[in-house]
């Protein structure tokens, strides 16, 4: 490209620089695509340097040696793309994280680079040089665009790097803070936010950052360290073990006694250490919230000290002082955290409840606090004193304990890993109500973590401690042991110890209280619970569903939902469904899907229990009673016409339980009365909508209902235009399962010749052919969309409308039908069979005459072979001939097949070689490919092929050669059939025999 750019030699040194800039430009334009940030301003840029190509191919035609601004341009081009192609380079490469907080300079230096082109355009002569006034108009339209270009954050990138300055700025940000931002930004580049994914990029990010000590970037290093700083608070950035080891390494640094206060810590008005500590312009300090009072409170507004005139606007944050308050404040907690340990052994109540106090105003003060409570390995001191005798003793122990498991998973874990200590927790939830409710609170802060949830569960008497203080008086203790047993749940193991210490029981007693509330709490545990198969089914067994019955026909509109709610949870074990069925769930559940009453919430949730209850009927076990959901035809019209009157979220519902009931054991009747509800119309408009979830469904209800259709209900139905929303589902669908239910239908539809028009003029062809398999492997991996394929060719494969079978011929469509019989399913085998039948039907009056020859024939060329069936010049194209096409052998193939379906399609595609007069030279194709055998044991083959073949038989046996050749192993046959056939089968039999001689024409069997 760069060779055909550059040819003008008399550019002299400047071609070889454009030549490098317009391949600069070239690489600009494909590696902006991949940078890790800041895409689309890269893209935005390398769209501007596309636009200048074509001002640089006009020059290189120009004679532009002499031009001082032509030049200037050329080389600031050439240096601010090379500036470009580094910088992509840098996004491509460097590390996310780094490049995320780096993304203001980033646009910043991608602004810089148009600005400085920008300029360099604008100082180009165009006036004085002879180029084309498209491209002038162009390059000024350019100019203009660039010199407004402005290149900055995205809002969502500004708003986290604002949350990183702030937290710098805090200093004291606690870690949800840190564990927030560290996910937002692995968010915003892009990155997985697992724990190991999060810490993989964060410590690439440390390793970029001392490369940044290498290169000597001191000052952007000291700003990293401050974000590392930040970052590393976070609990995903490092493990407990880390975060442990330089806790202790700060602390052994610090002494053993605390220090008193510098003096210039103290506020000179409250004359207390200041908090946030702002500075006067005549240099003395404050704490803010104190000398804005006094500013408020004193005429003239006069600086304490100095009483020079003063106002709030001249306060300036002391950041110095106020980081040095921090560093004391923090070194005098950690020395104080390491004298209280071992006085909470003292064995003195007083003094242990003193530490205690103590202890539990640090964790509120401060999240970091709590985290140095759990490095100076409080947790096992504080779990100790649970056996202490003293209540006060305990209960400040488990409010401390749940304070620092709060948001902290390695917490809770150290918690449960105490030797005994869930015991002595659990044995503090069994005492007075005031410690069990702190007992329950600290479970529950414990039960959100997935690795604790087990160690609670297998706790001796935990969950039925639980369960009694669900029916307890206090109503805070109830709800704290119901979000915990509800948490315990997601356990299956929890979940069987729940039911063997009476939690379903109490569940089902509350349910048959006379409380509302209560029906209500207990329906709304029964809906949302995690339940294992085997609760489920227990639950019902022991008379969940007579009680849910009840509540679905209250008056009360939430109880009927929660109620819902439960037996949705329930349906999803199939046996449940059925009884659920057997025990008439069905009418109350339509007459709250029928009533003009009911919110579209409430209909939505019926819907969906319609699914699972019908997808129960779907398949019945032996030994199983038959379960029939519904019971009458009014109401599947009912059902089905609610699919007009709904919202997409029911119509969605209904359409995958109207599926669904075509399929069970009273399918037939349900799809009948479908289409006689004129179904197929309703169905095909709904494949028209937007909704893809919605057109899958309503296509996969149409070929339900298409099925094994007679044609009288479906075809008044069917017009032109459902065939082009069929093919436009085809064509747009990414789902291959709703393109081979679409291509289903239009091969279930009657009336091929029709049909067959219909695909034609709508181009339906080339999409259906694009469906077929490229090779012997994606036959199988395929099966259901092949199958449908090949049906549908059967419709573009009649021999009334030749002109579809030409365009069959033409996309080369009938090898890969001939192959389908060798590779496809029975179904695949049955429907290329009966397409190349039909297409064969058409061959004699396409077979191309041979010429005759002129003049003396020994002068003649060599006359061309005429086809041994049709005698003249066939081709695969041309004729449709099966012996061009190679399919005769696999067509007997087939036929020997134990597939009646196949088999037939198979004989019908042979016997057109042997029409009308084609008898003898058909029959003898037959011979070589060895059809005789084959035809000759279907004799005894089902019913519907006998009369066929008999029927074929006795024309093929009237070729003398044949007859004796294979009229001998025929004959057993066909002496059984004049014995036990039916009355059309006996006359056929005995002819044939009488052809062979073994009976007499004058036989009682004829």
């Amino acid at each position: 490209m760069v060779m055909d750019v550059i040819t003008n030699p008399s550019l002299g040194p400047i071609m070889e620089v454009l030549s490098q800039t317009i391949e600069a430009i070239i690489e600009v334009s494909i590696t902006s695509k991949n940078v890790l940030i800041k895409e689309k301003s890269f893209q935005e840029l390398s769209s501007y340097l596309d636009r200048i190509i074509p001002l640089l191919r006009e020059l290189n035609r120009k004679d532009i040696s002499d031009s001082k601004g032509l030049e200037n341009f050329v080389e600031i081009l050439y240096r601010e793309t090379k500036v470009a192609k580094q910088l992509i380079g840098d996004c491509r490469e460097r590390n996310r994280f780094y490049l995320f907080v780096n993304s203001r300079s980033i646009a910043k230096r991608i602004e810089e680079i148009t600005k400085e082109i920008t300029h360099a355009m604008s100082c180009i002569p165009l006036a004085s040089i002879d180029i084309s006034v498209a491209t002038r108009e162009d390059i000024d339209q350019l100019v203009n665009n660039m010199r407004n270009a402005e290149f900055r954050a995205a809002l969502a990138e500004e708003e986290i790097l604002g949350k990183i300055e702030s937290g710098i700025q805090e200093r004291n940000v606690d870690r949800s803070y840190a564990n927030n931002l560290l996910v937002s930004i692995a968010k915003a580049v892009g990155v997985p936010t697992d724990r190991a994914a999060l810490k993989k990029e964060f410590e690439e990010f440390k390793s970029e950052i001392e490369n940044l000590r290498l290169r000597k970037d001191k000052a952007e290093a000291i700003q990293m360290d401050q974000i590392i700083a930040l970052l590393e608070r976070a609990e995903v950035a490092s493990s407990l073990e880390e975060r442990e080891k330089r806790y202790l390494m700060k602390r052994a640094s610090l002494g053993n006694q605390p220090l008193e206060p510098l003096q210039s810590f103290y506020c000179p008005i409250t004359k207390e250490v200041m908090v946030d500590p702002v500075e006067t312009p005549s240099g003395h300090t404050y704490e803010r919230s104190a000398i804005e009072k006094w500013l408020e409170e004193q005429d003239g507004h006069l600086c304490p000290m100095t009483l020079t005139p003063l106002d709030t606007s001249m306060l300036r944050p002391n950041k110095t002082l106020r980081q040095s308050i921090e560093e004391w404040k923090d070194r005098n907690t950690m020395i104080i955290l390491t004298s209280l340990k071992s006085r909470l052994s003292s064995g003195v109540d007083e003094e242990v409840l003193q530490c205690l106090e103590q202890l539990q105003d640090l964790c509120e003060q401060r999240e970091m606090h709590r985290e140095w409570i759990v490095l100076e390995n409080y947790i096992p001191c504080l779990t100790k004193l649970l056996r202490a005798k003293n209540g006060d003793i305990r209960k400040r122990a488990l409010v401390i304990l749940c304070l620092l498991g709060k948001d902290n998973d390695d917490a809770k874990e150290r918690i449960a890993r105490v030797r005994n200590g869930m015991e002595l927790i659990a044995k503090s939830l069994g005492r007075r109500i005031g410690e069990g409710k702190l007992a329950a609170a600290l479970l529950l802060e414990l039960s959100k973590c997935e690795s604790v949830r087990k160690c609670i569960g297998n706790v001796q008497g935990c969950i039925l401690l639980l369960v009694t203080m669900l029916s307890g008086d206090d109503n805070q203790a109830a709800r704290y042991a119901k979000n915990i047993l509800d948490n315990l749940s997601f356990s299956d193991d929890n979940v069987i110890l729940m039911a063997k210490n009476n939690y379903f029981k109490y569940l089902l007693q509350r349910l048959s209280s006379g409380h509302e509330d209560v029906k209500i709490r207990m329906a709304k545990t029964l809906g949302e619970m995690e339940l294992t198969d085997h609760n489920k089914s227990s639950l019902v067994e022991e008379g969940v569903l007579d009680l849910l019955l009840v509540l679905i026909s209250h008056d009360n509109v939430e109880m009927s939902i929660v109620a819902i709610g439960a037996l949705l949870n329930l349906s999803t074990l199939r046996k449940n469904s059925q009884e659920m069925i057997r025990k008439g769930v069905m009418r109350p559940l339509l007459d709250i899907l029928f009533s003009h009453k009911s919110s579209q919430s409430l209909r939505e949730l019926v819907a969906a229990v319609l699914v699972k209850l019908s997808q129960s009927t779907t398949v019945q076990h032996p030994g199983e009673s038959q379960v029939l959901m519904l019971e009458s035809d009014e109401d599947i019209y009912k059902l089905f016409s609610l699919i007009n009157l709904t919202g997409p979220a029911v119509q969605e519902n209904i359409l995958q339980a109207l599926y669904a009931l075509c399929l069970s054991t009273s399918g037939i009747t349900v799809r009948e009365k479908l289409r006689q509800y004129s179904a197929v119309q309703v169905l095909v408009r709904l494949c028209e909508l937007d909704d893809l979830s919605l057109r899958a469904n309503a296509v996969k209800l149409l070929y339900c209902v298409t099925e094994n259709n007679d044609g009288t209900a479906i075809l008044e139905h069917v017009e032109r235009s459902s065939i082009e929303v069929l093919l436009n589902v085809m064509r747009t669908s990414k789902d291959e399962e709703e393109i081979a239910y679409a291509m289903g239908i239009i091969a279930h539809l009657p009336d091929p010749t029709q049909i067959s028009g219909w695909l034609l003029e709508s181009g339906g062809g080339p999409i259906i052919f694009s469906f077929l398999p490229d090779d012997k492997n994606s036959c199988h991996q395929r099966s259901q969309l092949i199958e449908n394929a090949v049906g549908a060719i059967c419709h573009l494969t009649v021999p009334t409308n030749l002109q579809s079978q030409k365009k069959v011929a033409e996309a080369g469509i009938i090898p890969v039908l001939v192959q389908l019989l060798e590779v496809g399913t029975s179904l695949t085998r049955r429907q290329a069979a009966i397409s190349l039948g039909q297409l064969s039907v058409s061959s004699p009056t396409l077979s191309r005459r041979i010429p005759r020859h002129q003049g003396f024939w020994c002068f003649s060329a060599i006359p061309e072979a005429g086809c041994p069936v049709h005698g003249g010049i066939c081709t695969v194209e041309s004729s449709f001939c099966l012996l061009e096409a190679g399919a005769v052998v696999p067509l007997v193939g087939v036929l020997g097949q134990p597939e009646p379906g196949a088999c037939e399609a198979a004989l019908d595609a042979l016997l057109t070689l042997i029409d009308s007069e084609r008898l003898q030279c058909g029959s003898k194709v037959l011979v070589e490919a060895n059809a005789l055998p084959v035809m000759i044991k279907l004799i005894s083959g089902p019913p519907r092929l006998q009369e066929k073949v008999l029927s074929s038989l006795e024309r093929i046996f009237r070729l003398v050669e044949i007859k004796q050749k294979y009229g001998p192993s025929a004959q057993m046959s066909l002496i059984d059939l004049t014995q036990r056939g039916n009355n059309s089968l006996r006359p056929l039999a005995a002819r044939i025999l009488a052809q062979l001689n073994v009976l007499h024409d004058q036989s009682s069997y004829f």
